[in-house]
């Protein structure tokens, strides 16, 4: 009996502890106490857990195998850092320089040659070309001819090659992004859609958690032309299985990537497929299922209490007490939101006098240019301050600024305008 106590302590032990670990350090200045982990499913950020500091260090234990992206949120300052896992111990140290990350130091094998490889990638992209230009103007037997000539060899070359066993990972992520995603000129290098989807088909659950599904899905849809946008993504669903967590997941993109674009036929076929799906829904699925119904016409706003107020003594939105309210969803970063808002101002008198309510809430991340912006509008504004890490992207919904809401006396939604002439035309305040 004891020998089987022993068994069952010795595994229990094992079930607690961590697949992997991920150790972030950061020096003493550095003012945020909580962090928050994320991996990624397809182009959606999982939150896994949150850690307090300890000594300026968050130690976060990962329990499962898992190879691809992950961030690492630090609400507080708004401050994100991007790194890979290939199922092993993750390790950085961080640069601040006024409370905001300067330079991460990778101090993992996989990170650090991560880094190098995605270093040597950019210059090949941005530096090469503007050196072959410069070339044209200096002599190869001249030193600087030759020392050009050299960096122009060296950064056409082919990268060195992975040891996929080594690092299966990145021996995924770049041979991929090459293959599917670099801009190459040479049209024997052009995939065609067969072969996009015979590499979403067969592809390892690498695929997900790449960074890579939603720019292929754009490149297969882009490979099709415009021409026969549901020929091609019914041929994709068709071969994937959509029933299949591969299969909703490459759905669930599609859908946001119409969404994106304003593809509205294509996003309300597609979506109305996913709705009518008989088999267990994946929570990827579920997740663009929800924000969608969230906002549909007729329903009901989802509530959202404010963090800062300003304008308004309201707690939440349904808390502001009007006949019709319109709610914005804008950033001072935004140029469509610096041509579009002054018009709206413009009209806010107007409105005011009907009862009429504007509730903007904000998707900036810097407070000072925040702050000077709101200082010219009076209605009610309110932010989180952390871009589109904001809880309000989800819930409704938003892939772009500036996105407008009017909703009825009991916050349902009555129309959902695509720029401010339409919020105006609708009020007839023009």
């Amino acid at each position: 009996m004891k020998k089987i106590y022993t068994l069952a302590a010795v595994l229990a032990a094992f079930a607690l502890q961590a697949q992997f670990s991920v150790t972030i350090q950061a020096p003493a200045d550095f003012k945020d106490q909580e962090a928050i982990l994320y991996t990624l499913s397809g182009s959606k950020d999982i939150v896994v857990t949150k850690e307090q500091s300890k000594n300026n260090t968050w130690t976060f234990k990962y329990p499962n195998n898992y190879m691809g992206m992950m961030k690492v949120y630090f609400p507080t300052s708004n401050n994100t850092v991007n790194f890979i896992s290939e199922n092993k111990n993750v390790s950085l140290k961080l640069d601040i320089q006024n409370n905001k990350v300067k330079d991460v130091t990778y101090l993992d094998e996989a990170n650090e040659l991560m880094s190098k490889q995605q270093e040597g990638s950019q210059k090949k992209e941005l530096i090469l070309p503007a050196l072959s230009q410069i070339k044209e103007y200096y002599k190869e037997n001249t030193d600087f001819g030759k020392a050009l000539k050299t960096e122009i060899d060296r950064l056409s070359g082919n990268s060195a090659s992975i040891d996929a066993a080594k690092h299966p990972f990145i021996a995924y992520y770049n041979s991929n992004y090459s293959k599917f995603l670099s801009n190459s000129s040479d049209p024997a290098k052009k995939v065609n859609q067969d072969e996009i989807i015979n590499f979403l088909d067969k592809s390892n659950d690498m695929l997900e958690s790449s960074s890579l599904l939603r720019p292929v899905l754009v490149a297969y849809l882009n490979s099709g032309g415009n021409t026969n946008v549901t020929g091609s993504v019914d041929k994709l669903l068709d071969r994937l299985k959509v029933e299949t967590p591969r299969g909703q997941t490459v759905l669930s993109e599609l859908i946001d990537i119409f969404d994106v674009y304003q593809m509205d036929e294509f996003k309300t076929k597609y979506l109305g497929l996913a709705k009518n799906l008989k088999c267990t829904i994946t929570d990827r699925l579920a997740s663009t299922l929800k924000s969608n119904a969230n906002v549909e016409m007729g329903s009901a706003f989802p509530n959202y209490k404010f963090q800062s107020p300003v304008n308004t003594n309201a707690k939440s939105i349904y808390d502001v007490k009007a006949d019709k309210k319109v709610i914005v969803f804008w950033s001072s970063t935004c140029s469509h939101c610096e041509t579009e808002l002054p018009k709206l101002l413009e009209k806010y008198n107007d409105l005011k006098t009907r009862n009429i309510q504007v509730i903007a809430l904000s998707l900036d991340v810097d407070k000072n240019s925040y702050t000077k912006k709101i200082a010219a509008f009076p209605w009610v504004n309110d932010s989180e301050l952390r871009g589109w890490n904001s809880s309000y992207t989800e819930t409704y919904n938003v892939h772009a600024t500036p996105t407008y809401f009017i909703l009825d006396a009991n916050n349902k939604i009555i129309n959902k305008p695509e720029h401010v002439g339409d919020v105006l035309e609708y009020f007839k305040v023009k």
